[in-house]
């Protein structure tokens, strides 16, 4: 009995011990299980985390995942179209519909109108949804550098050029961050899904983050390959235009050398003319035709220089011709003027000119001709005393108007020396023959000098005008007029100082005049009579006897 009892009470311990055993053994593999679920939430935890940062990464502006989502949306809406579709001929295929099925017929149809208006809205995502993204942009025409002004925009096309393969190269790098980073996402949602194997979620982002990179992937190698292409055709743009710039500046520079040559050699005949030359209007003469030759020569360099093609400068010229000949025909009969100025040598600079245009006179000197109008200086001259009473002005003259209005030269072919007349009255009863003989020994003196000029010089002249009068004596008439006698003397003076002799002539007549007794100066008089009558004037024959009987 006592060993039954010992036996019990050992296996009663021994029993007890077990369970004390199995009791420890459960809480250890619960507590392992407890800290096993904690670290497999801190991992979930963690790769979320990750995901998010990215996600946030990934959506900042990010233009592929935009054009991605519209391609996947469009996608989608493909799929539920087609749905929809194979149910409305399911429902049109059976031979008795019942309300429900009409009642759902239209709710189809009105879904499948919706659909169709969405997909129009997404229809340049149908194929090929990043063409416009990896297509490089057009390049314009290449300018051609034909002269300076064309550097600069030469200039600016490279910065365009640099500017676009710039913009391009940020879109190729954007791309291929996103295809970095989408892959990066997909390693996360592969360790989330080996930590949560039932978790749907995880699996069906994991479903759509490869499909991405299965959609980016190609794309990448496509825009790739199409970089380096566009890089290589912009560069070698970039590196001929460079070319042609450089030899643009250097044929610059050689006809700038060229030119600069030139005015060099300008200025340095118009210093010998200067030094070497004392005559006035030989120097600015030569001094203007060396100017224009200047600037002729310039322009047919630079022309030559910059347009290859000679005919092609020929049309040109010969429709601006036609052109400025009927946009702006004063002009271009002002530019035929100065040709029939300068070739018919009628004008020179230095001459002394009456231009009269309607009932306005200018005399004057020209100081200078242009291409389009000539400039006179207005002197003080008889008809500026007479009527304008004012001078001094300077008058500028059109070319065209040696066409259509006069203008005489006072000085031309060096003839400087013109006729002038002084009148004056002496009574019917004065002796005439003094005073014509005071007039002409006044004239002949002080015009002595300028009638010796003048004779040497229409002598000269002779063998170029068919010049029939040469009498250069000082010409005294006589002419019976209302009030008496009117001597009119003419004598030849300097062209370019009329008034001075006219004066010192007319004081010395009327001062010889005025001391002789026999001669009385006429002017106009009145009679008054206070205390008699008027006496009558002598009867008109003509009303007395009729015309013809006397």
């Amino acid at each position: 009995m006592f060993f039954k009892k010992y036996f019990l009470l050992i296996l009663l311990t021994l029993i007890s011990t077990i369970n004390l055993c199995a009791e420890d053994n459960n809480s250890t593999e619960e507590k392992a299980f407890e800290e096993n679920k904690k670290e497999i939430n801190s991992k979930i935890k963690k790769l979320l985390f990750d995901k998010n940062i990215l996600e946030q990464e990934l959506s900042n502006n990010n233009v592929w995942l935009k054009i991605y989502s519209n391609y996947d949306t469009y996608k989608v809406l493909e799929i539920e179209k087609k749905k929809i579709e194979q149910l409305l001929t399911h429902i049109k295929s059976k031979k008795e519909q019942t309300e429900k099925d009409r009642k759902n017929l239209k709710e189809k149809k009105e879904l499948k109108h919706t659909i169709i208006g969405k997909l129009q809205l997404l229809e340049e995502y149908e194929n090929d949804p990043f063409k416009k993204l990896i297509t490089p942009r057009e390049i314009d025409d290449i300018p051609s550098i034909g002269n300076p002004f064309a550097i600069i925009g030469a200039l600016s096309y490279q910065e365009k050029l640099k500017s676009n393969q710039k913009e391009y190269n940020l879109l190729y790098d954007s791309l291929l961050i996103t295809l970095e980073k989408i892959k990066e996402k997909k390693e996360i949602l592969k360790k989330l899904l080996s930590l949560n194997k039932k978790s749907a979620a995880f699996k069906k982002e994991y479903k759509e983050t490869k499909e991405q990179i299965k959609t980016f992937t190609p794309e990448l190698e496509i825009f790739k390959t199409t970089n380096s292409v566009y890089t290589k055709k912009v560069d070698e743009i970039k590196l001929n235009l460079k070319r042609e710039i450089k030899r643009e500046i250097e044929k610059g520079i050689i006809i700038g050398a060229i030119i600069l040559f030139f005015i060099l050699f300008l200025l340095l005949i118009k210093y010998l003319i200067r030094n070497y030359i004392a005559d006035g209007d030989k120097h600015y003469i030569l001094n203007k035709a060396l100017n224009l030759f200047f600037i002729f020569l310039s322009i047919f360099v630079i022309l030559f220089a910059y347009i290859e093609n000679v005919s092609y400068l020929v049309t040109i010229l010969g429709f601006a011709s036609a052109g400025i000949a009927i946009a702006m025909k004063d002009w271009f009969m002002s530019l035929m003027g100065w040709f029939t100025i300068v070739l018919g040598g009628s004008i020179h600079v230095g001459d002394r000119v009456k231009f009269q245009r309607g009932n306005i006179e200018y005399i004057g000197d020209i100081v200078d001709i242009s291409l389009l109008r000539m400039t006179l200086h207005e002197d003080v001259t008889l008809t500026a005393y007479m009527h304008n009473r004012r001078a001094g002005r300077i008058i500028f003259i059109p070319n065209n108007y040696i066409f259509t209005d006069m203008i005489a030269n006072y000085s031309h072919a060096g003839l400087k020396t013109v006729w002038d007349g002084i009148d004056f009255m002496i009574t019917f009863d004065s002796d005439i023959h003094k005073a014509t003989s005071i007039a002409k020994e006044v004239t002949k003196k002080y015009s002595k000098g300028y009638t010796d000029i003048t004779r040497k010089q229409i002598n000269k002249l002779r063998s170029q005008y068919n010049i029939r009068n040469t009498n250069v004596e000082p010409r005294i008439l006589s002419f019976i007029e209302p009030y008496g006698m009117k001597i009119s003397a003419w004598y030849l003076t300097n062209s370019f100082a009329t008034l001075t002799l006219r004066s010192t002539i007319s004081v010395e007549i009327i001062t010889k005049i005025q001391a002789e007794p026999s001669i009385t100066l006429a002017f106009p008089t009145q009679s008054i009579y206070m205390d008699k009558d008027v006496p009558k004037p002598p009867p008109n024959l003509d009303e007395v006897i009729p015309k013809g009987l006397y």
